[in-house]
């Protein structure tokens, strides 16, 4: 799967580095939700994303979420208070749920209308999903 990963990535010109271990995503989750809900959530997925994957930082320590919530200037203290209260423990619980009752075991996963493509996939597979569910598509 990792070198799926690298390949896809490879083709796209998207940086991807040697990680070493695989370190538990919970906390950055919960803290993910603070960022959306500061309306800066795609900064930090993506910070998140190139900490974990690029850099092979440990994304499961408090003080490395922190530094990438700063780093996209959401406040240090307030991540660093989300993280110890565990604000947002409830809400990516029910994530869960919901992925498990909808049978998702991998990330990615596409649902639409009872369909389902898990893993990367090319544009042509994506469009194929959408169109045959009768999304149009916007020309600008």
């Amino acid at each position: 799967m990792m070198e799926h990963l690298k390949q896809v990535a490879f083709k796209l010109g998207l940086p991807f580095g040697e990680r070493r271990k695989t370190y538990n995503s919970r906390l950055a989750q919960e803290l993910g939700k603070f960022a959306e809900r500061k309306g800066k959530g795609d900064e930090f997925h993506k910070a998140v994303f190139r900490a974990y994957f690029v850099d092979g930082q440990n994304i499961g320590k408090t003080s490395i979420l922190v530094e990438l919530a700063e780093s996209i200037h959401l406040s240090g203290k307030d991540a660093q208070k989300v993280i110890q209260d565990r604000t947002y423990k409830d809400a990516v619980d029910l994530d869960w749920k919901r992925s498990h009752e909808s049978r998702v075991t991998a990330v990615p996963t596409f649902l639409f209308n009872h369909q389902r493509l898990v893993g990367s996939q090319n544009f042509e597979t994506l469009e194929k999903l959408l169109l045959s569910n009768n999304v149009k598509k916007k020309i600008s």
